[in-house]
């Protein structure tokens, strides 16, 4: 039987999941991966643990399998940097991640020099410490040496997909994707190609970035003495775009929205750039056959993370499955709200300095109480993005395509259709982002024909309809807002 393996290398674990041609998963490997938080407002992650974690994953899986793997399609957390020794492969310092927030005053500093619409007309995206571009720059000003060797052509950027590719490879191959470019912030979308004055604003040498190819595209072979075999890299795209891809939203106005460490909700707009008027990013959706096809994005930062948190640091419950129970078992929060701003606001805020609030606090709030409104401040949040989503593109979607590990909460699935006022449909394979970097690799070795074929596989699972409550939802939304208007300031 013919299979794809897809690697999906997350900010939280790295897997590896095996899918038949129909789309479903035969097997799974998966691997916890540390976060490290050396300073306030850093997030950092050793880019070996991502690699020998990854490759642990990959060779679990083939060792036990007898498919016949047809091509490979990588998937990632976006934004997270590296910085390598082309000779060595050695990285020069720790991965920083997307969360990372060290650069919000470099940030500032450029914001106060009326960089950012210029930035924003060619990336699409706002200027802020979570994308890549200030991550290189914090590297080469503040390694010993960094500098020196990038301009010497000694060092390579990638972000993790870029990484994968290069080990995988036995470093033969320094290739990206339009996705994963796209969330570096020098990456010009428009005209698809790293732009110089970018690079210049920056101060970034250019002999340190990949080559750009298309989701769908030879990106070359595996050395065959690592997997015991060599097989085709296909189909490679950052995990949000990957999600959308596997979500099936080919055409215009349609949403997904997955729930993992953060939330990210996309919305494809067609083929034409068009950047937000209300504090949202535009991005590229997927690159196929040389058309750009362009989303524009919600990026939450906080979603599972929370509930990780309510866990780990405050000991609530032992079992994140165990909060559905927790948030039922109270009628409301009884006036409590959680702003989940653990490393600042994203969309449609991008405040990278506010910090998180539990607000509406009184001698009757109870652990069950703040869990659900943990829980609801998903849906909020989600709010916030739609009504920019709206305003901005002039589709007003009939449905919410969700995943991510969030959406096997039921209550958290009810509420959001609720809050919205349009259904939530989970799919069939709740592994979307896995299963959009497998289709990638599928059109690539020819087993699918087209975006036709694909979307003709997916099948949603469960169901959410609004509840006939929108005034209540009206009121309870108006109280999010206060919330979030007392962290803004």
């Amino acid at each position: 039987m013919t299979a794809i393996l897809a690697i999906d290398q997350g900010t939280t674990s790295s897997r590896a999941i095996l899918f038949s041609s129909d789309g479903k998963i035969i097997d799974v490997r998966q691997k916890e991966l540390k976060l490290h938080m050396p300073n306030n407002g850093w997030v950092e992650q050793n880019p070996e643990d991502i690699w020998n974690d990854t490759l642990w994953c990959v060779r679990g899986l083939l060792k036990d399998q007898r498919e016949q793997i047809a091509s490979i399609g990588i998937t990632n957390q976006r934004e997270t940097t590296i910085v390598w020794d082309r000779k060595t492969g050695k990285p020069l310092y720790n991965a920083i991640v997307w969360q990372d927030r060290r650069t919000a005053d470099y940030c500032a500093g450029l914001k106060s020099k009326n960089l950012e619409k210029t930035i924003a007309s060619k990336t699409g995206l706002l200027l802020d410490p979570y994308f890549s571009a200030t991550k290189i720059a914090w590297i080469l000003d503040n390694v010993d040496g960094a500098r020196k060797k990038a301009e010497s052509g000694d060092l390579a950027f990638g972000t993790v997909d870029c990484f994968l590719l290069w080990r995988l490879s036995g470093g033969k191959i320094h290739a990206t994707d339009a996705t994963n470019a796209s969330r570096t912030m020098i990456y010009n979308i428009v005209e698809n190609k790293w732009d110089d004055e970018l690079l210049k604003i920056f101060n970034i040498p250019k002999s340190l970035l990949p080559e750009v190819k298309d989701n769908v595209a030879t990106f070359g072979n595996t050395e065959a003495s690592l997997l015991g075999k060599s097989y085709s890299v296909g189909g490679m795209a950052g995990d949000q775009q990957a999600a959308l891809f596997g979500q099936a939203c080919f055409k215009e106005g349609m949403v997904k929205s997955t729930y993992g460490t953060g939330c990210f909700a996309l919305m494809n707009i067609g083929e034409t750039f068009k950047q937000s008027q209300n504090k949202l990013l535009t991005t590229t959706a997927y690159k196929l056959n040389g058309k750009t096809t362009y989303a524009i994005e919600g990026a939450i930062f906080v979603a599972g993370a929370a509930v990780q948190w309510l866990r780990d640091g405050l000991q609530l419950f032992k079992n994140a499955s165990e909060t559905q129970a927790i948030a039922e078992s109270v009628p409301n929060t009884d006036g409590v709200y959680f702003v989940p701003a653990f490393t600042g606001l994203g969309a449609p805020y991008w405040d990278p300095n506010a910090r998180g609030m539990i607000s509406g606090i009184t001698r009757a709030t109870t652990s069950a109480h703040i869990v659900r409104a943990a829980l609801e401040a998903q849906a909020y949040q989600t709010k916030d993005l739609m009504k920019a989503f709206v305003a901005d593109s002039g589709f007003d979607p009939k449905v919410i395509r969700a995943d991510g590990g969030l959406v096997a909460n039921e209550f958290v699935c009810r509420f959001l259709a609720s809050m919205l006022g349009k259904p939530v449909e989970i799919p069939e394979v709740a592994e979307t982002t896995a299963l959009g970097a497998a289709y990638m690799a599928g059109l690539s070795a020819g087993i699918y024909k087209d975006l036709e074929d694909i979307a003709a596989k997916w099948k949603c699972t469960r169901r959410y309809e609004a509840a006939p409550t929108l005034q209540d939802s009206a009121i309870l939304y108006d109280g999010w807002q206060n919330a979030v208007r007392k962290v803004l300031s």
